[in-house]
């Protein structure tokens, strides 16, 4: 049976590690599959020792599951390198599936999250890490207009970095100054220091602007199903798909 690799950004949290290792074991339980996390960055295994691992195990072929949310520089450039060299390092035959992405699929899991954890008349600010990408960006403005028509709840976009007004703090004192309650929902596979960040200064956004304010915590085992179905569809059917050894 074809192995999973889940490959995360990585993160200098002590929380994310444990975070991305229990989506894989769920993923892996969910597919009946072995499976190694591994990570770009911060983080151990990276994705040539997680091929290690496997190939020690007997395994000479998995898919590699990215946890990113665009298509950006990361996923472009980062996760196509660390594949050729993991392949190469390993000997395994490694297989690319898609990023979680912003998709239908993800809007879907957003809004039930929305449903269970965000008051009725709230509004809903999504955040991201954000990106520099343009159109990556535009995905997570189309991802939010999903969210939107599923939940009910008026959806603004504010990513944690970037440059420009709309960003950060900065961005969610703008929409709190016009709402009453304000529900952040964050767009973070596991816990990062950019989002402790700005759960700290919550308690200050709502001093400033008297909006009551209330938050989801990353999306951790929702994304479970998601990264299952991305290796169904590319495991399922790995004649044509191109191999990186």
């Amino acid at each position: 049976m074809t192995a999973l690799i889940t490959l995360s950004h990585g993160s200098r949290h002590p929380e994310a590690e444990v975070g991305v290792r229990a989506i894989t074991r769920a993923a892996a339980r969910s597919l009946d599959v072995e499976a190694v996390e591994s990570h770009l960055d911060f983080s151990t295994p990276t994705l040539s020792q997680a091929a290690a691992i496997l190939a020690a195990q007997g395994h000479d072929e998995a898919v590699v599951v990215p946890l990113l949310f665009t298509d950006a520089y990361h996923a472009k450039v980062d996760v196509p390198a660390a594949l050729a060299e993991a392949a190469e390092e390993s000997g395994m035959d490694l297989y690319l599936a898609e990023t979680l992405g912003q998709g239908k699929d993800m809007a879907e899991i957003l809004a039930r999250r929305v449903s269970l954890d965000a008051p009725q008349e709230a509004t809903i600010v999504l955040y991201p890490v954000g990106t520099s990408d343009e159109a990556a960006a535009q995905g997570t403005e189309s991802l939010a207009a999903d969210l939107a028509e599923l939940s009910g709840h008026d959806v603004f976009v504010v990513p944690a970095t970037g440059k420009g007004e709309g960003r950060g703090l900065e961005g969610l004192r703008a929409i709190a100054a016009n709402t009453s309650r304000m529900h952040v929902l964050p767009l973070f596979v596991t816990h990062g220091t950019l989002l402790d960040a700005v759960v700290d200064k919550f308690s200050t956004v709502q001093d400033e602007t008297g909006v009551v304010l209330t938050h989801s915590a990353p999306l951790l085992q929702d994304l479970v199903p998601i990264v299952a179905q991305r290796y169904r569809e590319l495991a399922g059917s790995l004649v044509g798909a191109e191999k990186t050894a």
